[in-house]
């Protein structure tokens, strides 16, 4: 019978794991290890995975593959400062997306990492002697709905079935928590290979509830370890004039003997880098050396801006969940990367206690998504075990002026269902443009698009009186779909983000640290769109009262008229706050003088002026920035 596994498809190393007995369990590979490196070599028409790639690396640097995980649901504009740092070729691909060329041909990052996971599944099913095809998938916190669903999209190409994507510090509270009795509030610390997430959970009666969740998506283990390496290269190049980062097969070797230092260095105070014939001197053609003592003090001083990013994430969390360090019961490490002293000693420093090192760090995040998995498919070992996860940044849509309308906040519980009413900007507009954000400042040029879609077909009417129904459904998965209906007519337009589409590595982290950095001024800036949007509607109300009043005296209309090109013209550019304050002044003025002349009909008359209600309005012609 076909078993459900769990995966942590990690940066540098992955895992598998699955129940056994009512208790997960590391699935060993073909090599006999209980970690696979995320790794893939290319050599003619071989193909390599794992540990056998890794070892070839530095022989075959340009057809070796690594890391490919920060490069997964991202676009080329996000990574190319990565791009520039490794030994292969990264470049452009269709739709500002991310290429690999290796071996005379282009593979998408979901074609590499299908071939992590097929090995993994590969292995496992020989191991446990039946055919693996549910699985669940592990993913940063910090994750957004490209990279999750490109994640989803790399497990299909691999021939499996993804029954979840879930969180990895999610899963690694899972492994911990499964034999716990009592209630506790537990942060995990989840320091890896590629990025780094903080979630605060509270555990109790097989209930996992996600507080909150932070995170930074460009900090790991790798990021350490290219810190040695231009080290390296600055103090060769410095003696040698020659920069190895240039030369592929010697940017390998640093990149490996760096990472070595960096494990050492965990056990060590010092550790010697020893590479022998490392290049050769472009004058005289002989070989040149590097050995260098690295210490740890060295080390901590090199990655100390690193070790100071590790920091606010933690604080962020605990405010979100509304708890302060001293209300956390146990502090988890998980990812190998936690092993590094200096990290240790901030989360003691920041938490004010030993953190709790009783799960593997390399494994418990497999370990926790084998749990999901056998929850999923109905384990009766397990129990009745709730798992209730979080979205990690604010979703919403672009309305009038370049203004976000939050649909659902950051660390909402998931799944999650939320429907808001919007409506048109001008009369008998047929379409409106539905702009999906995802961040926390209140301006959409500020956020990140994550898509866009159109309703067309909407019937004429009047400025205000469409209502458009607008749905964001994210999954178990936290992969978001969106609807758009037009009640009246029923018009219907959906969309599900996909890995066109991403978020900017680095953006990510910063959107909740600049959203209370630029509070005030953010707060400006709405308030004079609310304001500009507030004069626009009353301008088109008072052209409709024009409409409604046929017998009005030709003066008033060409005043009307006037105004109205007066307001749009202002509107248009940067007006002050005076010009403004005048703008409303001359339209309750000229309204006041238009509302005493009765309307034409006895319908108009009963029905009133029109105008947009206080909902939001989505102007079908704002183009936002890219």
């Amino acid at each position: 019978m076909p078993r459900a596994v769990g995966i942590d498809l990690g940066t540098t190393n992955s895992v598998i794991a699955v129940m056994e007995g009512g208790r997960p369990e590391v699935i060993v590979n073909n090599e006999g290890s209980r970690t696979t490196p995320s790794v893939v070599a290319y050599k003619g028409d071989e193909r390599l995975v794992g540990q056998i790639a890794k070892r070839q690396a530095a022989l075959n640097p340009e057809s070796t593959l690594y890391e490919v995980k920060r490069l997964i649901g991202r676009r080329w504009s996000e990574v190319a400062d990565e791009a520039a740092r490794m030994p292969f070729k990264v470049r452009p691909g269709p739709s500002d997306g991310v290429r690999i060329e290796v071996a005379g041909r282009e593979l998408a990052p979901e074609q590499v990492s299908a071939e992590v996971l097929r090995k993994l599944a590969s292995d496992a099913s020989s191991k446990i002697g039946t055919p693996i095809k549910d699985v669940v998938i592990t993913v940063p916190a910090y994750f957004d709905n490209s990279q999750r669903e490109a994640t989803r999209q790399a497990g299909e190409i691999a021939g499996l079935n993804v029954l979840r994507v879930i969180n990895e510090p999610t899963a690694a509270a899972l492994a911990y928590g499964l034999e716990k009795k009592g209630n506790e509030k537990v942060l995990v610390f989840d320091l890896g290979g590629g990025t780094f997430d903080v979630t605060v959970l509270e555990l109790g009666d097989g209930v996992f509830e996600v507080k909150s969740t932070a995170g930074d998506t460009h900090l790991g283990g790798s990021d350490f370890d290219h810190r040695i390496v231009d080290w390296l290269a600055k103090e060769f190049d410095s003696e040698h004039s020659f920069d190895l980062r240039k030369d592929p097969q010697a940017l390998q070797r640093l990149i490996e003997a760096a990472e070595k230092a960096k494990i050492e260095l965990s056990s060590a105070l010092e550790t010697t880098i020893s590479l022998p014939f490392i290049t050769f001197d472009p004058n005289t053609r002989t070989p040149l050396h590097l050995e260098r003592k690295l210490t740890r003090a060295k080390f901590e001083e090199l990655t100390a801006d690193l070790l100071r990013r590790v920091r606010e994430p933690v604080l962020q969390a605990l405010r979100d969940a509304k708890l302060s360090a001293s209300d956390i019961d146990e502090v988890i490490l998980v990812g190998g990367s936690t092993r590094t002293p200096a990290v240790k000693k901030i989360v003691r420093d920041l938490m004010g206690k030993e953190p709790n090192e009783s799960v593997n760090p390399d494994e418990a995040v497999a370990l926790g998504a084998a749990v999901q998995a056998g929850i999923i498919s109905g384990d009766s070992a397990l129990g009745d075990i709730v798992l209730v996860d979080v979205t990690p940044l604010t979703l919403g849509v672009e309305v009038k002026g370049g203004v976000v309308a939050p649909l659902i906040t950051r660390n909402t519980t998931v799944p999650a269902k939320k429907t808001e009413i919007f409506t048109t900007a001008e009369n008998n507009q047929p379409a409106v443009d539905i702009v999906v954000l995802q961040g926390e400042r209140p301006m959409a040029a500020d956020n990140k698009s994550l898509g866009r879609f159109k309703l067309e077909g909407i019937p004429p009417m009047r400025a205000g009186q469409p209502q458009i129904e607008v749905t964001f459904d994210i999954d178990a998965n936290g992969i978001l779909h969106v609807t758009a209906r037009e009640k009246s007519s029923g018009k219907e337009a959906s969309i599900r983000i996909e890995n066109t589409t991403t978020l900017d590595k680095a953006e990510v982290n910063r959107m909740v640290k600049e959203a209370e950095q630029n509070a005030e001024a953010d707060r400006r800036q709405r308030e004079s769109v609310e304001r500009k949007n507030t004069i626009d509607a009353q301008r088109v109300r008072l052209q409709q009262m024009v409409e409604e009043r046929p017998g009005l005296a030709e003066d008033l209309r060409a005043r009307v008229a006037s105004l109205g090109e007066e307001v749009g013209k202002a509107l248009g550019g940067d007006p002050s706050s005076d010009q403004l304050a005048e703008l409303e002044r001359k339209l309750r003025d000229l309204t006041e003088e238009v509302s005493k002349v009765p309307a034409g009909t006895a319908e108009a008359a009963s029905a009133g002026p029109q105008q947009p209600s206080d909902e939001d309005v989505i102007d079908a012609d704002y183009k936002p920035a890219d």
